[in-house]
């Protein structure tokens, strides 16, 4: 069982990166809707994006290389991810990375950026860490800047425990080119330490914490792409 919610990538990021590579969580399909978003952001003036759990930052890299900020900033708990991300990262002109907590990071930030990204992070925090979360970003968000996130979602009225139980069996049968092994480490993660919420919760929160405008913008079965404007 993982110590606490870091582990399966702090200790295994090649793991998750293999996960990644079959694209059993759409990352082909979400991280071409990212790049158009971003794109379309670079068009109209595109200074800063900070990326909350960014990993090894191998995914969005492609998307930044495509519409560069004239600064990226990553935060991170796992150290082997951040070393990685600085080869994928080093066609930028500006990067820095941060290893840290994102909530605690974003909480006590003080400079504003016009595009927070997180990719499948967000799930790991409690309820009362995500409406944290949303506030925090808000107060990040330059007028007019966009909170985008790839995250797993709950449908409306379902329960953790059916969320699992559907997640989880989606990936003993479906997960078929993983290791037994690495598909009981996954399993043994996303079932300690993902609490995916409804897109409606989401959509409230953002609405608190002062994030008006909330759009789905992809779908794929329990990932999707939201994102929050100010």
């Amino acid at each position: 069982m993982p110590d606490d919610e870091t582990t399966l990538f702090r200790q295994s990021w090649t793991l998750y990166d293999a996960l990644s590579e079959k694209n059993y969580m759409f990352h082909r399909e979400i991280y071409a809707c990212v790049a158009a978003v971003l794109k379309e952001r670079h068009d109209r003036g595109f200074e800063s994006l900070l990326d909350l759990g960014c990993g090894n930052a191998r995914f969005l890299a492609p998307c930044l290389l495509g519409s560069p900020p004239d600064r990226y900033e990553g935060i991170d708990l796992s150290a082997a991810a951040l070393d990685e991300a600085r080869g994928y990262l080093k066609g930028l002109a500006q990067f820095t990375l941060h290893q840290a907590d994102m909530l605690e990071a974003m909480e006590g930030r003080q400079d504003q950026v016009d595009v927070i990204f997180t990719g499948y992070a967000v799930h790991h925090l409690n309820f009362e860490a995500k409406q944290r979360l949303f506030h925090a970003c808000a107060r990040a968000l330059k007028p007019g800047g966009l909170f985008l996130m790839v995250d797993v979602v709950r449908e409306e009225g379902q329960s953790r425990e059916a969320y699992l139980e559907g997640y989880l069996g989606t990936m003993r049968t479906q997960w078929t080119e993983v290791q037994p092994a690495h598909l009981d480490e996954a399993c043994a993660h996303v079932a300690a330490f993902d609490f995916p919420e409804t897109l409606s919760d989401l959509t409230q929160m953002a609405k608190e914490a002062g994030l008006s405008q909330t759009r789905l913008l992809q779908r794929h079965a329990q990932h999707h792409v939201m994102v929050f404007e100010r």
